[in-house]
């Protein structure tokens, strides 16, 4: 083996658990196998905690729940200390100081923490029943974690970044929406209905629960009232319209440039008109990691193959 080589592909064992947790360029079938189990164990885990707040559920099967959790806390331990011990060969943190202790304050490894943390300190630290609850319950968060191997999450995310003007724009229209309504009816409905706006931040609260729900629940008593109330909803409605039409489109956008990433390394793969088993495994990586259907991925393969005219 070369030098370069050795350089490319750390061996030893750290390489290997880095190799087999981590999203490499390229997973082999051990690999993915790993991914599907702890996949599977975490949609388990979950249902596991729901099911818990069913007391004739509780009370049948609690050894085998708390065996059960024991178990997933002991398999999503083992994989956070590997994924801390391993991180350091992550392209991310590789060659930088404490690059162990920087991936431990990354949101995944937040979430990872998050998942096991709660069941330790229900067993170390005595508290009351509503905070054990409140702690039990965090372990929900374990949903969090599915998001290390679907793109839907981080797509949302950078959706919502690159449409952070508009964003921010719809929310400054709310803010000044929310104070102009909730002064108003305020003065209108304040003196007829004292108990239930009582002072201009409860008339807010009652607008937010106006754009959330689409009624406030609260009937006006004044005419005034009622006309500013319609004119509260059919603002709700709009402004729901913008944020969700913000989204929508920052989340096509983000879509399109995920399939155009792929079509640029499919022209790049198909530049020499041969495609090496290696290149075949990343593009599939490519696929899995951006969600994208067979049916797109053919669709992009024979366009890029009918204007190179290459075969199938």
């Amino acid at each position: 083996m070369t030098a370069s080589t050795s350089t490319l592909e750390p061996q030893g064992i750290f390489a290997t658990l880095h190799k087999w947790l981590f999203d490499g360029e390229f997973k082999d079938g051990f690999s993915q196998q790993i991914e599907r189990s702890i996949a599977f164990l975490i949609i388990a885990s979950v249902l596991a905690v729901v099911c818990e707040t069913i007391p004739a559920l509780t009370q049948t099967y609690a050894q085998e729940v708390h065996i059960f959790d024991l178990i997933t806390v002991t398999i999503f331990s083992i994989e956070y200390v590997l994924r801390v011990a391993t991180a350091h060969l992550e392209p991310e943190y590789a060659g930088k100081r404490f690059a162990r202790l920087r991936y431990m304050f990354s949101f995944y490894a937040l979430v990872d923490l998050v998942a096991i943390a709660p069941f330790y300190i229900a067993s170390f630290v005595s508290m009351d029943v509503e905070m054990l609850r409140v702690l039990r319950l965090l372990r929900l968060m374990r949903i969090f974690k599915l998001s290390r191997y679907n793109s839907a999450f981080d797509d949302m995310v950078a959706a919502v970044k690159s449409e952070r003007d508009s964003f921010s724009s719809a929310i400054f229209l709310m803010f000044i929406a929310s104070l102009l309504f909730s002064s108003m009816i305020y003065i209108i409905e304040g003196h007829a209905q004292p108990d239930v706006f009582p002072s201009i931040p409860a008339a807010m609260h009652w607008f937010f629960v106006t754009i959330i729900s689409g009624w406030g629940n609260i009937e006006p008593i004044t005419f005034v009232g009622s006309v500013l109330v319609i004119f509260t909803q059919v603002l709700s409605i709009a402004l729901a319209a913008i944020l969700t039409g913000v989204v929508a489109t920052a989340y096509t956008a983000q879509v399109e440039r995920r399939e155009a990433l792929y079509e640029m390394e499919l022209r790049d793969i198909l530049a020499d008109g041969v495609v090496t088993e290696e290149e075949e495994i990343k593009l599939k990586n490519m696929q899995a990691k951006y969600g994208m259907s067979d049916e797109q991925v053919e669709a992009i393969a024979a366009q890029v193959r009918a204007e190179k005219d290459l075969p199938a």
